[in-house]
């Protein structure tokens, strides 16, 4: 047979009669007409293939006992050459045998002569919502596999080319992953990728924030509900863990977790069944946790804060992920990505960074991290004026920038004040959070307070819990 020409566009539904009684073929051909069909006949197999090598059809609807090949191989042949075909078999001398053939070969559907109208009118009306839905699957596959590639895990470090092995090392496995580093370092990210990259790929990958939830709330999210369970369950609710079945739990913040749901939470991993606020019934879940945590684990055992039976459980596989500060070579290729990401979707030209603007970004320290520099690069694209397309130092939000050429550079009492205010701004001063990205304790960041004479804006008070 020829090459089959590309597909048709949407349209009439396209079907072929091949059957060597022509009162069989004017008969079906005068059905599926008169309902919008458009339909070619054929008398014999040869026939058949000749009509299918000029064309695409939806439907065959072919006959077994003809002179020559009969329909049972000319199915084999239709299929060799286009397995999208869906194929009815019809015939007056039914046999089990030849139906087990028929159905063992692919075809959609077996039906003895004499055909009701109406009976076939509604066979192939399902024949052709099958075919459509078979279709639908297999675009949404194509379209899951171009979008469950890995998220970029953008640098050209040797921190992050051992992440990416990590990553690649732990994706073909089950083991519960704990993903750790500071706030903004890209953790969500590491476990998208690790979940891209694993069999469950096709399957829900469900993230919740234990750090952003009360215990209640928290209880009911992971684990669902019962109506009446408590005020306000009006109705049965699945938890993050039997939506993600097959999937992924995506566990943020697992380190604010309160002793109670450290308890559920050991039991659903070691038994893989979850019951519901307000039920006896355990149902059973199949998922693989990841969990991510900016605080030391193995401290917060220590320190009686978490379960360390837990803490094990969770430790199977650990993927560190650096801070930007310790990795300044993937600041220039980190940057360049977020512009070109930010420019396509705003609509705006390509743009690039100025000497000075790409120096600003070299001396930043990045106490936020990556998200700290995105939002940066975010916030240049959106306030630069530049008719060049060029981001200049004063477009980039940085309280800390590389001195500009012929300035004096700052001295490193300077650098130490603006950069604890930076963090203390960003943080709302918060001092506990404060402390932390400083990764120091609070007792020093208040002696750096008194040291600089720092206050809130705005308040006579030096600091907030």
């Amino acid at each position: 047979m020829t090459p089959l020409p590309a597909a048709p566009a949407p349209g009439p539904l396209r079907i072929l009669v091949v059957d060597d009684e022509a009162v069989v073929r004017d008969s079906l051909c005068a059905w599926f007409r008169q309902e919008g069909r458009q339909v070619d006949v054929a008398e014999s197999a040869r026939e058949a293939l000749r009509l299918c090598g000029q064309g695409r059809y939806d439907i065959a609807l072919l006959d077994i006992k003809m002179p020559g090949m009969d329909g049972l191989e000319l199915q084999s042949r239709l299929a060799a050459a286009d397995p999208e075909l869906t194929v009815i078999i019809m015939t007056a001398y039914a046999s089990v045998d030849s139906a087990v053939k028929a159905m063992k070969a692919g075809a959609y559907d077996y039906i003895v002569k004499p055909f009701d109208p109406d009976d076939f009118s509604l066979l192939v009306s399902r024949a052709a919502e099958h075919r459509s839905l078979r279709a639908e699957n297999l675009r949404l596959k194509r379209s899951l596999e171009s979008v469950g590639e890995p998220p970029p895990l953008v640098g050209e470090s040797p921190a992050v080319k051992r992440v990416l092995e990590l990553v690649e090392n732990v994706a073909a496995s089950d083991a519960t992953v704990l993903i750790t580093g500071e706030s903004g370092t890209g953790k969500e990210l590491v476990a998208r990728a690790i979940h891209a990259a694993s069999r469950r790929r096709y399957s829900p990958m469900v993230a919740v924030n234990c750090g952003a939830l009360s215990e209640g709330v928290l209880e009911s999210e992971l684990f669902g509900h019962e109506a009446g369970a408590f005020t306000g369950a009006r109705a049965r609710r699945k938890g993050k863990f039997e939506a993600a079945e097959g999937g992924t739990v995506f566990l943020d913040e697992v380190g604010e977790l309160s002793p109670r749901v450290q308890v559920e939470l050991l039991r659903v991993l070691e038994e893989k069944v979850v019951t519901r606020v307000g039920s006896n019934t355990p149902v059973p879940v199949d998922f693989r946790v990841v969990a991510a945590t900016h605080r030391n684990l193995r401290e917060r055992v220590d320190q009686g804060a978490f379960r360390e039976d837990l803490f094990w459980r969770l430790n199977v596989f650990t993927v560190e992920i650096p801070p930007l500060r310790t990795r300044p070579e993937d600041v220039p290729i980190l940057a360049e990505h977020f512009l070109a990401r930010f420019c396509a979707a705003m609509g705006r030209a390509p743009m690039r960074f100025s000497a000075g603007a790409a120096a600003a970004l070299r001396g930043h320290s990045w106490p936020g991290n990556v998200r700290e520099l995105q939002n940066a690069v975010e916030r240049a694209v959106v306030v630069s004026s530049s008719v060049s397309g060029v981001i200049e130092p004063r477009d980039l939000p940085l309280t800390v920038t590389a001195a500009p050429i012929g300035a004096s550079p700052l001295s490193l009492r300077e650098v130490e004040r603006a950069h604890v205010v930076s963090i203390l701004e960003r943080t709302g001063w918060n001092i506990s959070h404060a402390a932390r990205l400083l990764d120091v304790d609070r007792v020093t960041l208040y002696n750096k307070i008194r040291k600089y004479e720092l206050k809130r804006p705005g308040d006579d008070a030096t600091a907030g819990e």
